[in-house]
């Protein structure tokens, strides 16, 4: 555009020159097309001004004056085309020489390089190789030395030499694991080295945990020997005593001033040791293993772990030591009890002082404080424990001669004495526990049978001393007793801890200490015996004549309870007036009522197989049975048989408790059956057969008059009440009496209103066959019928 603009200026220039118009015209046009520029204009404007030659003449000069410019340029430029065209011929000659100089060059080049180029390439393969050749014998004696290593390795761990294999494995580590060649074998021993290491240290921990379990055998064994040469160095101090005041009456010294006494002469470093007062006799004992294991560990990295390690270990095994039997009484375990904390603390306070920090002295005394802690506890728990003073003042002796023994090693044994300078003594919670293990005894060895005495004095031993016969005439021999064995057992146990109440009281200095005996007494029998009782009844009574046995056992004890406390009394010089006129219940009413209960249960399971019979019976039967059932006749001769071997052994009372049980269980069951579904109607034939049943138990019951009282006999009938009253109702014409309340009351007040409903929609009149109503359709209903079936209605609408 800058150059249009440029062009203008220059024509009307030229116009201003003196041009005439046309060539104005022909300037401007040829201004426009050599611009570019639309030529619209000059085209609308010759054709208006009508001049349109004017303007084809002007672009026809305008062609013809571009046509000479080039022709003047071409002539111009002609002899230089020619020129170059002359050099490019000449040029492309020389191309082609060139072309065939270069071809025959790389021809020659290619002949003469390509041997060359082979031998380059076998140079070049033998370098590498050589190189491989070097890199493999590296490898190789790389991982010579390296097997070297492991083998010597293995050959340590299989000879146990733990420490050198760990520094077979150290150097392995440091020296050849990041140098090693092959990536094989650096995984295999990144693998392995852990697991070599984690072997030994199972390895070692194995052999720590058996060295544990060895030295608690030996700390027993050291602190026997310990605590025995105490023990020695005491009696000769005693002895030396007994030679000075053999004129005298033996002093009674404290405990403490004993043991000072001991302290001031004992001055021979204790338990023939060496002068650290460490014990190395031949009952030594090895902690080659502990410090073994111990280096083994710090080797590993693994000190403080296994310090801790070793600190839990011991502290649990120090817990373990301070578990007492319960098996056995701490009278006879006590010695090795103690004995086992005296090792304990003489090897602590070895490994203190020999093994290089291993355990620390807070630590130690740490585990003593806990020591001293438990068996003070210990002590005072079992102190009410122990049976008699006598036992009491040789576990004192013990337990001061462990404190000495220990004082020796800077153990402050102060609580221990303390202590024992205490003298709590719970003395009658240890005799309930000495019964409650006696009587569990006698009862788990009890056959449930009845005791036979061949002699006199066997009666008297057994029956006359706890006073529990029955008659004051001694029987025939052999005698055969109405209880087991179990009976006296548990009296000479009973009096036994009478015995030693009153004379644990009567020591006391106490004058009236009847109502602690009486106290202590009631705990036995109401909680000792009663709880061993009732254990073995729900436990280990099998079958009727064992549950027989058992309730007849009851029975006697109910009269030794008696003498118990009448015999407490005269050990306390107290009156036998003052023990009747404070006469307790029976103390043994739980085991009592469990064993009638439990024989109980088992006749009404044997009945109940009896019973079963009864869904045999023809419930439209079309006449009543006349001698009673199949199943009471079963029911009936087994209740005699029963009744003939339990009058032999039973009291009259138990025995009525029992069949009084039993007889309610069986009209329960008659009253079943008539409720069961499975009987879906019955008439009255079948009743009256029932009746004869009940008139059949109602008999029985009869016959036993001469074992009961007339009113014990009543109650056993009354047993048969409610199936009774139920079978009456079902038999009376008038059965709507039932809804008056004073016929109830005297004559059904057993019976269940909704099970009087059930059963009497069950009767069914005779003539209530089936099609028996087509015969009697329109007939007169029966009275009876009609009175049940008012009764049934009324008492549908009471609920």
């Amino acid at each position: 555009m800058q150059s249009t603009r440029s062009r203008r200026k220059v024509a009307p220039a030229a116009a201003d020159g003196g041009e005439s118009g046309d060539k104005l015209e022909q300037l401007l046009l040829s201004s426009a097309i050599c611009n570019g520029e639309d030529l619209g204009p000059f085209v609308r404007k010759a054709f208006t001004s009508g001049r349109p030659e004017t303007f084809l003449h002007h672009l026809r000069n305008f062609a013809r004056s571009k046509e000479s410019e080039i022709e003047e340029v071409c002539k111009a430029h002609y002899q230089d085309f020619i020129l170059a065209v002359d050099d490019l011929r000449s040029l492309l000659s020389d191309v082609d020489s060139l072309k065939s100089s270069l071809s025959d060059s790389n021809s020659r080049l290619q002949s003469v390089a390509g041997p060359l180029l082979s031998s380059l390439d076998s140079l070049v393969e033998a370098q590498n190789v050589s190189k491989n050749v070097d890199l493999a014998l590296q490898s190789v004696t790389s991982c010579v030395k390296l097997m070297e290593l492991s083998s010597r390795a293995n050959h340590h761990l299989s000879n146990g030499s733990f420490y050198m294999a760990l520094k077979c494995l150290e150097s392995i580590e440091n020296d050849f694991l990041d140098k090693t060649p092959s990536s094989t074998l650096r995984r295999m021993l990144e693998r392995k080295i852990p697991e070599i290491r984690s072997h030994i240290e199972r390895k070692i921990s194995k052999e720590f945990g058996d060295w544990l379990v060895e030295i608690r055998v030996v700390s027993r064994n050291l602190g026997q020997l310990a605590i025995g040469q105490a023990s020695a160095a005491r009696q000769r101090e005693e002895d030396l005593r007994m030679k000075q005041r053999q004129a005298e009456e033996q002093s009674r010294l404290s405990l403490r001033d004993c043991v000072y006494a001991l302290e001031e002469d004992d001055d021979d470093g204790g338990l023939g040791g060496d002068e650290n007062g460490y014990y190395n006799g031949n009952s030594g004992f090895d902690l080659t293993p502990l410090y073994r294991a111990y280096h083994i560990h710090q080797t590993l990295g693994l000190e403080d772990r296994f310090k801790q390690y070793y600190f839990e270990n011991r502290k649990l095994q120090l817990t373990s030591d301070f578990q007492v039997s319960s098996m056995t009484p701490f009278l006879e375990s006590h010695q090795t009890f103690f004995a086992q904390i005296a090792g304990f603390f003489i090897i602590e306070d070895r490994v203190l002082r020999t093994g290089g920090g291993l355990i620390s002295k807070l630590e130690v005394e740490n585990l003593w404080e806990t020591a001293v802690s438990k068996m003070c506890s210990v002590l005072e728990d079992q102190f009410s424990r122990m049976q008699t003073a006598n036992h009491l003042l040789l576990i004192k002796d013990y337990v001061s001669l462990l404190g000495v023994t220990l004082r020796r090693y800077g153990y402050p044994v102060d609580s221990l004495l303390d202590v024992l300078s205490k003298h709590r003594d719970k003395y009658h919670e240890l005799l309930l526990s000495d019964c409650r293990k006696q009587l569990a005894e006698v009862l788990a060895t009890d056959k449930f049978e009845q005791m036979l005495m061949k002699k006199e004095y066997e009666y008297s031993m057994n029956v006359l001393s706890f006073q529990i016969q029955t008659s004051d005439i001694i029987p025939a021999f052999p005698y055969v007793a109405p209880f087991s064995s179990t009976v006296p057992d548990c009296c000479r146990i009973v009096r036994s801890f009478i015995e030693d109440s009153v004379s644990y009281m009567s020591y006391g200095g106490q004058l009236d200490f009847y109502d602690v005996v009486k106290k202590y007494l009631d705990r036995l029998l109401s909680e000792v015996l009663d709880g061993a009782l009732l254990k073995v009844i729900s436990s280990s009574v099998h079958g009727v004549s064992q549950a027989m046995q058992v309730a007849a056992n009851m029975a006697v004890l109910e009269r030794a309870c008696d003498f118990f406390f009448r015999h407490a009394a005269q050990l306390s010089g107290i009156p036998l007036r003052m023990v009747e006129r404070g006469r307790r219940q029976f103390p043994l009413t739980k085991a009592r009522d469990a064993a009638e209960e439990m024989l109980s249960g088992m006749l009404k399971t044997k009945i109940d197989g009896f019973m079963t019979l009864i869904e045999n019976m023809n419930w439209m039967t079309d006449e009543p049975s006349q001698g009673g059932n199949e199943y009471v006749n079963e029911v009936l001769i087994y209740l005699e048989t029963l009744v003939s071997t339990a009058q032999q052994i039973l009291p009259p009372q138990v025995l009525k408790r029992v069949l009084q049980d039993v007889l309610s269980h069986i009209s329960e069951k008659i009253d079943g059956a008539l409720l069961a579904d499975s009987v879906k109607r019955f008439n009255v034939n079948a009743i009256m057969g029932i009746d004869v049943d009940i008139r059949l138990l109602e008999s029985f019951a009869d016959n036993l008059a001469p074992l009961f009282s007339e009113g014990d006999a009543n109650q056993l009938k009354n047993a048969l009440a409610e199936s009774r009253q139920l079978i009456n109702l079902l038999l009376s014409n008038h059965p709507e009496n039932f809804l008056n309340p004073v016929i109830r009351e005297r004559s059904y007040n057993a019976l269940d209103y909704r099970k009087v409903v059930t059963i009497s929609e069950k009767l069914r009149d005779p003539s209530d066959r089936l099609f028996g109503t087509f015969g009697t359709r329109g007939a007169k209903q029966n009275p009876k019928k009609k009175s049940l079936d008012a009764l049934i209605k009324r008492l549908k609408d009471v609920s």
